[in-house]
C-alpha cells in the first residue's frame, strides 16, 4: 500500500512585495513606507496616483528616511505592522549627502 499523503509539509503561498520609499523613521524597529501606484479613473482612463502607506518591520534599525526599501507581507507583528523590510533597494539622499561631506574632508 502507497501513502497519497505526502510526508512534506505544505508550501506557504507566495508573500506580496512591494518597493516604497522610507516617509519616517522615527520609531525604533518600524519604519513607514510610502507605496504608490498608478491607477487608471474608472470613466476618463486618467492615470491617477495613489499612495498606501505600511508599517514596516526594521529589526537592525539600518533603513533611513528617503531610502527606496523593498517590503515582504509578513503575519501581524503588532496592531499597525504588517510588513518587513527585506532590502534597501537605493540608500535615500541624506545618506549620499553625508558620504560626499567625508569626501571632501
Amino acid at each position: 500500500m502507497t501513502e497519497s499523503t505526502s510526508t512534506k509539509p505544505a508550501a506557504r503561498g507566495r508573500r506580496k512585495t512591494e518597493i516604497g520609499v522610507v516617509a519616517s523613521d522615527k520609531m525604533t524597529k518600524t519604519r513607514r513606507v510610502v507605496v504608490e501606484r498608478l491607477v487608471p479613473h474608472p470613466k476618463y482612463g486618467k492615470l491617477l496616483k495613489r499612495r498606501t502607506v505600511c508599517h514596516a518591520h526594521d529589526e537592525e534599525n539600518i533603513s533611513r528616511k528617503g531610502d527606496l526599501v523593498e517590503i515582504m507581507e509578513t503575519r501581524p507583528l503588532s496592531r499597525l505592522k504588517r510588513w518587513r523590510i527585506t532590502r534597501i533597494v537605493r540608500p535615500g539622499a541624506q545618506q549620499a549627502l553625508a558620504g560626499e561631506d567625508e569626501a571632501a574632508k
